[in-house]
């Protein structure tokens, strides 16, 4: 008979002892051994899927985990493997709904694919911050890293932090060979403008988010850039800080202004206190002002009236992440999945026709 490297030729249960009652104990990786008539080493080759073990091997040692209702504890396949499977993920500003929800889908997806999370929510926006909660992961022995990173400043920390496990980041493009997964921030403004100058409008007035983010220096970019190209007027943009308070203060300096007819702000709590601000200045949505948002949070759609709004698939950037980070540590690599997650204009009722004049 030929044997493959390392594979044992099963010799089945020893007489006398092919049940042990295990009432009250679990079982372990010696017991499954010993009923499959092979050695501990095989059965630890079966459970990291060594190629090297025989396909009638292979059965009858996972025929023997059934009988014994044998679960590998997580420490066993670390040894055996030499891997944590554990993951690391650093987030910032965890509390908005866009960042929570990314967290949310990798948790899933990660204990889908047997592998636990260790998360760090950060608050301050300083590189030593950053260094030391890589410094973290890397001493909990993380297989892998993703980092929802939205501000420039965080891709620049990361990208000076040494990090000896593959690194994922979400929202920031560290440059062409590092792995990162963004929303079509661009496309959405553009939608968004477009939708707006569609019905009329002579301009779109834009409240930004923050200096300094991915999303809304990339929304900036794409707003001016449509309504260049439709030859419209292009006031510089309204700096917000994604709150709804922001919004309501910015709502209120535009709702003063009469020829303001369309508003188009970069998240959609920025959009509620634009809404607010227009109510309270006695303008009408959308008969006197159209208004858009941006993310498509759940309330979105119970405004009054409903928002118009572009929708981000945070889910499936936190689950495409996770399918791309773990396609680097286990194979096979997934090529086709984009990196670029598209995102949908969702019409609804806070937008119309360009008032007549």
């Amino acid at each position: 008979m030929t044997r493959s490297a390392g594979d044992d030729v099963p010799t089945g249960p020893p007489k006398g002892r092919s049940r042990r009652n295990f009432a009250g104990a679990r079982p372990v990786m010696d017991d499954v051994a010993r009923l499959a008539g092979v050695s501990k080493q095989t059965v630890s080759r079966v459970l990291n899927d060594n190629p090297a073990v025989r396909p009638e091997t292979r059965e009858v040692v996972l025929t023997a985990m059934r009988t014994l209702g044998y679960r590998p504890s997580r420490s066993a396949r670390s040894l055996a493997s030499g891997r944590t499977r554990m993951l690391g993920v650093i987030s910032f500003d965890a509390a908005r709904y866009g960042p929570a929800s990314i967290l949310t889908a990798i948790n899933s997806a990660a204990q889908d694919a047997g592998y636990l999370v260790s998360s760090i929510a950060l608050d301050t926006a300083d590189r030593a911050t950053v260094v030391r909660a890589v410094d973290t992961l890397s001493a909990e022995g993380a297989d892998g890293v993703i980092a929802i990173a939205p501000q420039r400043w965080v891709g620049r920390a990361l990208a000076e932090a040494r990090l000896d496990t593959p690194l994922m980041v979400l929202e920031n493009d560290l440059g062409k060979d590092a792995s990162f997964v963004t929303a079509d921030n661009r496309a959405g403004a553009r939608k968004a403008t477009e939708h707006l100058l569609d019905f009329g409008h002579a301009t779109v007035r834009h409240i930004a988010g923050p200096t300094g983010w991915l999303s809304a220096d990339r929304r900036v970019e794409a707003w001016r850039a449509t309504l260049k190209a439709a030859g419209a007027a292009v006031h510089e943009p309204l700096v917000g800080d994604w709150s709804a308070d922001s919004g309501y203060e910015l709502g209120r300096r535009l709702a003063d202004d009469p020829d303001v007819t369309a508003i188009f702000a970069s998240n959609d709590q920025m959009a509620l206190g634009v809404l607010r601000a227009l109510h309270e200045s006695g303008r009408r949505v959308p008969d006197d002002v159209s208004v858009v948002g941006y993310d498509d949070i759940p309330e979105a759609a119970h405004l009054l009236p409903p928002l118009t709004t572009v929708r981000t698939d945070f889910p499936e950037i936190g689950t495409r992440s996770l399918r791309l980070l773990l396609s680097q540590l286990d194979g096979p690599p997934e090529p086709e999945l984009g990196r670029v997650v598209p995102v949908e204009l969702i019409v609804r009722r806070s937008t119309g026709p360009a008032p007549t004049r």
